[in-house]
């Protein structure tokens, strides 16, 4: 069973960056190519303007992280609402990392603002909140690298919490098995950490630089968060194959 996933990427990375990363999609393809569930994915970039066509099947929707903020008013966020809640009410799987995780919390009654906590960079550890089957490896905490300054301050009535923080309280969640979404980002090296860091230096000041640099120190998990990922959509789609 091969899985295909479509990822709805949210941005246009800087231009230093491109040559070496390409795009957030680029870099989730070859996050998920490190992890054990066969799939195959397609990039749709919504910033300008590529959706898949009305005819083409996936058995699940990635929405990545931006500079975007979730809330914002550009037109093609709206537009990118408007088809994320067309493909929940027909039942699709959606997954969001940052941006995706906040947009969709949004969309499902949550609520996600510039949070009081300021800017969170560099890799930081989160506390499981619960372990559904999906999550496998088992780990006892979570550690990911982010960047981020806003945050889901409340989530939505049927959200499950999945890990959380005293800095990020609701980190990751999950909407029975039809969403999963994470603040942290699986895909993410230590490398793009870095420039990401040096790019905003002056913007977030010395101490949060330096502190965000000192904890490049520490590995990540997002190769674990990959496979959870895939796990969530096959689950689903073994499901789908018991009721046929």
């Amino acid at each position: 069973m091969t899985l295909r996933i479509c990822i709805l990427e949210t941005d246009i990375l800087r231009p230093e960056l491109i040559d070496q990363y390409q795009g957030y999609g680029r870099m989730f393809e070859q996050l998920f190519s490190r992890q054990p569930i066969p799939a195959e994915f397609i990039t749709y970039n919504v910033v300008e303007g590529q959706y898949p066509a009305d005819d083409e099947h996936f058995d699940a929707y990635l929405v990545t992280g931006s500079k975007a903020d979730s809330f914002g008013s550009d037109p093609w966020i709206q537009t990118l609402k408007t088809y994320l809640l067309e493909r929940y009410e027909r039942g699709d799987k959606l997954l969001g990392i940052c941006f995706g995780h906040q947009l969709l919390a949004l969309l499902l009654g949550g609520k996600a603002e510039r949070a009081a906590q300021g800017w969170g960079v560099g890799t930081h550890q989160y506390r499981i909140a619960d372990q559904p089957a999906w999550m496998s490896p088992t780990v006892d905490d979570l550690t990911l690298l982010i960047s981020h300054q806003d945050q889901v301050t409340a989530l939505p009535e049927n959200a499950r919490l999945i890990a959380s923080s005293d800095f990020c309280p609701h980190a990751a969640y999950a909407i029975e098995d039809q969403v999963l979404c994470f603040q942290g980002h699986p895909e993410f090296v230590h490398d793009y950490s870095r420039s990401l860091l040096e790019i905003r230096q002056q913007h977030l000041g010395e101490q949060i630089y330096q502190q965000g640099i000192a904890s490049l120190e520490r590995d990540h998990d997002g190769h674990v968060v990959a496979e959870w990922m895939m796990r969530f959509v096959a689950n689903g789609r073994e499901k789908e194959k018991r009721s046929a």
